[in-house]
């Protein structure tokens, strides 16, 4: 497969740049995303770091972003601590605007899922399920080949269902997430410290750090049952972070067999969105994956 161009993806930490050659990522630019920049700012960054990564007007481009991209290009935040100033914001039409008709407007965790099923983890399973762990929770679901979506773009949110772990409001409104546990807002919050990086550099909260790597064991054991799912890949800094996957495995290990499916690390780690959200792109225009 030839998957030659560029690729943005913006999550509510960073935002990385990439040039793809060969499906493989060259060159890689990136820096702290403006939580509470609206649309036009972060078009503008994004622009700002193309440029220097040698991006060219009309090329193949694909932007992933954190929070739901609906059925026609429109972006939305679902957690607002996340994204505080995005609120259907016309991305597709921007993007086609800014850099020409070869692109394409995805979430993060479905074009990282998409990737590794195509490209990575997921290959030759039936049902596949990749999870991010970041500064949010996210997820993409590749059942029966094909990439889940819905009209709305929430498919696929898997960190906003409720956890039994859960005790806070969600950014999302809804009380007891996975997210509001697991997620490294959640984890800095119930650390009191300024981020997820300080609570596993400070080597004094096991316990917070395990309580998250439960709470995803348990959501995984949750979407096994409802979709039987063969393999699970778990991507994102805080899901790639040592010791993490490991941690997750104990707690799914003491779940019954059935629940168990194989889990393992995202093959193409922290270039699977942008690999993804190319992939799609370039599929964009032919029968796409995920109808």
């Amino acid at each position: 497969m030839s998957l030659d161009g560029f690729s943005v993806d913006l999550g509510g930490t960073k935002t990385a740049v990439a040039q793809i050659e060969n499906g493989v990522v060259t060159r890689r630019l990136q820096q702290p995303t403006d939580a509470g920049a609206a649309l036009a700012d972060q078009l503008t960054a994004i622009e700002t770091l193309l440029a220097e990564a040698g991006y060219r007007h009309g090329e193949p481009l694909g932007v992933a972003v954190a929070g739901r991209v609906d059925r026609e290009g429109n972006w939305h935040a679902v957690n607002k601590t996340t994204l505080s100033a995005i609120s259907a914001a016309p991305l597709g039409a921007e993007l086609a605007a800014r850099f020409g008709a070869r692109t394409k407007a995805v979430n993060d965790a479905a074009a990282a899922a998409w990737a590794e099923a195509q490209l990575g983890a997921g290959q030759g399973t039936f049902n596949f399920a990749y999870l991010t762990v970041s500064t949010g929770i996210g997820g993409g679901l590749v059942l029966g080949g094909r990439l889940i979506e819905s009209a709305n773009g929430l498919a696929g949110h898997v960190g906003f269902v409720s956890s039994p772990l859960g005790e806070t409001i969600c950014g999302s409104g809804r009380f007891g997430t996975v997210e509001s546990v697991a997620g490294g807002r959640g984890i800095a919050a119930a650390a009191n410290l300024p981020d997820a990086r300080a609570v596993f550099e400070s080597g004094a909260h096991d316990a917070i750090i395990d309580r998250s790597a439960r709470a995803v064991a348990t959501l995984i054991a949750d979407l096994t049952t409802i979709l039987g799912l063969d393999r699970v890949a778990i991507g994102g800094s805080i899901g790639l972070a040592p010791g993490y996957l490991a941690r997750v495995a104990t707690h799914l290990s003491q779940e019954p067999d059935l629940f168990q499916p194989a889990l393992v690390a995202a093959t193409l780690g922290h270039d699977s969105g942008l690999i993804g959200a190319l992939l799609m792109a370039q599929q964009a225009g032919r029968e796409a994956p995920f109808r």
